[in-house]
């Protein structure tokens, strides 16, 4: 029997939730309060020693309420807790990313949290609190936002005899030509540009053309023709030199940050979160600029930016300790102390009664870095709409397809219309 894939598992879930199976739960250091309440995330080692300082935190307040701490790394972070769902053993809070909270939401996995008696929201952004929203219940608070910028190296500039471009003025024809004079010049020692591509670069692009990679009905947003364009820009960049060709594309795509071009200082630009600029200058040893995407008006109201949450805290709906969980979330949101354990690893803070906590205990980098997003308010008029079911594995699909079109497996036309009958398919078959 083959291994069954995440969606199998979340499609069995159904089945078993109208069966009334009842999983008989795991089993953990009980302590003074009875069973623990499970707390599953997904981390590095970083994440996981921050994550574990918040735990010991709450426990010394609530020594009642013990929180049994389940780890994961995010490539088996998914398989494991859809196999644990659809047993009906899910964690009491979970981490949950927002390729998710539709699939988990709609199959009744996760609590609308605005029935959750006793969380406090009142502090939180609204904008924040519609990205955990689907079906106008709330399934996830996040831990923070984010938007996916340009990050620049300016000695890699200077080398060049370029001046970073200013962000609130450039177009995507300012971006090619710095991005190629600069992979030029070094003899194509120095990639002007890495491409960045995700879900996240395509929302930006389709936005700045009105159009959307989702529809508020779970559909798709966008003209064919669009998407042609944007297969036939960035084939454009890498036949122009701007950035790798379509060997080394692959290569940087499976990349980790220490050993990808921009972080060994062979890369002008790429394309990262904006919380994780830190990251970033710890691995490359360099000074580094975030700056706003190109437009194609040379307006930045018109860059397509948005405020992606980082990832979200959820609760289980069948969860036996209902109030210790929305007691320990309750906590993770809201809590001064807990923020300034937390940071801004997670994301930059959504709530506004806790964020002078953390902008206390931040390291320069990382206050330049939320300065930076603040910036960004006036030119960020609405969110994406959430991505629908079936969406998950859009991101990888987009890969491909950009790789197909590299190598010129596809032309741009062939790519664009493939993906989309690819991705139409997964949206129907939810």
């Amino acid at each position: 029997m083959g291994v069954l894939s995440r969606r199998g598992v979340l499609g069995a879930m159904a089945g078993l939730t109208g069966l009334g199976l009842v999983g008989c739960g795991r089993s953990g250091t009980a302590g003074p309060g009875g069973r623990p309440v499970r707390f599953a995330w997904w981390g590095n080692d970083y994440l996981n020693r921050q994550t574990q300082a918040v735990i010991d935190l709450f426990t010394s307040r609530h020594p009642d309420i013990p929180v049994a701490p389940e780890p994961g790394e995010w490539g088996s972070y998914w398989d494991k807790l859809a196999t644990m769902t659809a047993a009906n053993d899910a964690p009491d809070v979970i981490n949950m990313d927002q390729k998710y909270i539709a699939e988990y939401g709609e199959r009744g996995a996760l609590m609308n949290l605005r029935e959750a008696a006793g969380l406090e929201l009142s502090t939180i952004d609204e904008q924040a609190l519609a990205a955990g929203s689907y079906t106008d219940q709330l399934f996830g608070i996040s831990t923070g936002q984010n938007a996916y910028t340009v990050v620049a190296n300016p000695r890699l500039f200077a080398d060049a005899g370029l001046d970073l471009p200013d962000d609130e003025t450039w177009t995507w024809d300012d971006y090619r030509e710095a991005a190629t004079k600069i992979g030029k010049d070094s003899g194509g020692k120095i990639i002007g540009t890495a491409y960045g591509i995700n879900e996240a670069y395509l929302i930006i692009w389709l936005r700045q053309r009105g159009e959307q990679l989702y529809t508020a009905d779970g559909g798709l947003g966008y003209r064919p023709e669009t998407l042609i364009d944007f297969f036939a820009e960035l084939y454009g960049l890498m036949d122009a030199g701007a950035g790798p060709a379509a060997e080394r594309y692959v290569e940087e795509a499976d990349a980790s940050l220490e050993q990808s071009a921009f972080g060994t200082n062979r890369a002008a630009m790429t394309w990262y979160w904006t919380n994780q600029l830190g990251s970033l200058e710890g691995t490359s040893g360099s000074d580094l600029v975030q700056l706003r995407p190109p437009s194609r008006t040379g307006r930045a109201a018109d860059n397509g930016l948005y405020y992606k949450p980082s990832m979200f805290w959820s609760l289980s709906a069948r969860t036996e300790r209902r109030d210790q969980a929305i007691t320990f979330l309750n906590f993770l949101i809201n809590d001064p102390d807990a923020a300034k354990t937390l940071l801004v690893d997670r994301g930059a803070p959504i709530n506004r009664a806790t964020r002078p906590a953390v902008e206390q205990a931040l390291r320069p980098v990382d206050l330049e870095s939320l300065r930076f997003l603040d910036g960004l308010a006036g030119e960020i008029k609405d969110a994406p709409p959430v991505p629908p079911v079936g969406s998950s594995d859009v991101q990888n699909v987009l890969k491909r397809y950009v790789s197909d079109v590299f190598f010129t497996r596809l032309s741009p036309e062939q790519a664009a219309d493939q993906f989309t009958t690819e991705v139409q398919g997964m949206l129907d078959a939810g």
